[in-house]
């Protein structure tokens, strides 16, 4: 099925610094999908967010969002979007009720409180509807987020890093929740570090890293390169020798030194040493794929 939400052409972000934070991206994401983007600290995940939310502007290119342009169209771009930044920020000492009730007013949105009390039970936040932010866990806090996200019935979900120093179990349940919104006609993107999670999760996995996306593929196709324990990267300009830096990491190098092959299986993501923390240091390395 072709019938795509959110389309992405050449898009460039440059800050007045001159630090290029995404170089000439084009993305397309399917109506109703789970979509998982993979990359590093610095990768330009968030970048690509805001970019598509309209919270920046680019330097070049366009975003559309279900048909309207992100900077010509914002409000009706906008309105179709719900975001759950990384960080936990709320009004420490309103109520959930109130504070999903105004983030709803926020979009213009007239009161619907059976919406409201839909997203706070499917959130399993509807017994704290009467709490103070500040009395709640972590977890709980993090589920605001997205019931707030939710309050103004958009049809794109944007999650920026969900499982973030949560412990496994609640990143479980963070998983259930987003299949349940899914199933409920909501385009999903994620944002993470962890290749189990969008395997977990996604319908298909890009990849990004120096503000490129390096590798979009359907979530089987990718799990079967996986599988077969290897990932190669093209290299820009051929090595002689792997640094000393990657020497202890399952990779080698190809003849004509254009190619890095990656031995990968689940072991290395559970201590920490999966394809987020490969791209990281090349980088350091400064080798660019």
């Amino acid at each position: 099925m072709n019938d795509p939400i959110i389309t992405i052409d050449g898009l460039n972000k440059t800050y007045d610094g001159g630090f290029q934070a995404l170089t000439r991206v084009d993305l397309t994401i399917q109506r109703g999908e789970i979509f998982a983007l993979l990359g590093p600290n610095g990768a330009g995940k968030t970048t690509l967010i805001s970019l598509v939310c309209g919270l920046v502007n680019p330097s070049e290119g366009h975003v559309i969002v279900d048909g309207f342009d992100s900077v010509r169209d914002y409000r009706q771009a906008r309105e179709r979007i719900g975001l759950v930044p990384q960080e936990l920020t709320n009004e420490a000492f309103e109520t959930v009720w109130n504070t999903v009730s105004f983030s709803r007013g926020l979009f213009g949105k007239s009161p619907n409180p059976a919406h409201i009390e839909k997203v706070l039970k499917s959130l399993s936040l509807w017994d704290k509807r009467h709490n103070r932010l500040m009395t709640l866990s972590g977890g709980m806090k993090r589920r605001v987020l997205i019931a707030k996200a939710l309050s103004h019935e958009p049809r794109i979900l944007f999650l920026d890093e969900p499982t973030a120093g949560v412990d496994v179990e609640l990143r479980r349940d963070m998983w259930n929740v987003v299949r349940g919104l899914r199933d409920d006609g909501v385009t999903i993107i994620l944002t993470t570090h962890y290749i189990e999670e969008a395997e977990e999760m996604a319908d298909r996995i890009g990849v990004i890293n120096r503000g490129e996306i390096v590798l979009v593929e359907e979530k089987a196709a990718l799990m079967k390169k996986l599988g077969s324990k290897q990932l190669t990267l093209q290299l820009h300009s051929p090595l002689t020798e792997l640094p000393p830096a990657l020497a202890q990491e399952e990779l080698s190098l190809t003849a004509d030194g254009y190619e890095l092959v990656y031995t990968y299986d689940g072991r290395q993501e559970e201590e920490g040493r999966g394809i987020s923390t490969l791209l990281t240091q090349l980088e350091q390395a400064g080798i660019s794929f």
